[in-house]
């Protein structure tokens, strides 16, 4: 049972995720943590963290590491955690593998028409509410701690968050060096 869930969960993900994989995080999240408890947000956030340093696109790394979680987590074997992740990954990407075949020619033939240039116009907004959603949603006091819990990891926490925002954003520091920095520090000043 689980199985088919998580087929027609990742497949819904799919359909409607648009603004690739930053803007599915969300969906994704309210998915598999609140929706249907597979996993809590801590899990979730470090499948965030292992999805944007593996290589692919993050929204298909979430998708395969969130079915292993999922299956593992319901108790089952390790072969059969293999087949969840396996299952959310294909549902994932079926709808788009469907639509790409279905739409590419009709695209380029209708690409500069104005009700097509509508449609874009229109989802460019939603797509950014996605990608601020996804970050809002990751700022949790399970990834930064709280002033009044742990002050240290609070603030340490934001510090890296401001440094790696600043890093990339003005001094346009390349993100995986950022990243590889970012955990180092976090190493260094947390463990």
């Amino acid at each position: 049972m689980i199985f088919l869930q998580l087929f027609i969960t990742f497949l819904q993900i799919g359909l409607f995720g648009f603004g690739g994989g930053y803007g599915m995080l969300s969906l994704i999240q309210g998915e598999v943590v609140h929706n249907w408890h597979w996993m809590s947000t801590a899990e979730f956030t470090d499948i965030v963290a292992i999805s944007q340093m593996t290589p692919g696109p993050i929204g298909i790394n979430s998708a395969t590491y969130c079915g292993y979680t999922a299956i593992h987590n319901a108790g089952m074997s390790e072969g059969m955690a293999i087949l969840g992740s396996a299952t959310a990954t294909f549902a994932l990407v079926l709808p788009s593998f469907i639509l790409m075949i279905l739409i590419s020619r009709l695209f380029m033939k209708y690409m500069h028409t104005q009700a097509v240039q509508a449609v874009f116009a229109g989802l460019r907004p939603a797509v950014v509410g996605l990608l601020a959603a996804a970050t809002l949603l990751l700022c949790t006091a399970e990834n930064f701690s709280t002033p009044g819990e742990n002050p240290w990891q609070f603030w340490i926490s934001v510090f890296l968050f401001v440094a790696t925002f600043v890093g990339t954003k003005v001094f346009k520091v390349n993100p995986i060096k950022m990243i590889l920095m970012a955990g180092f520090a976090g190493l260094l000043l947390l463990y």
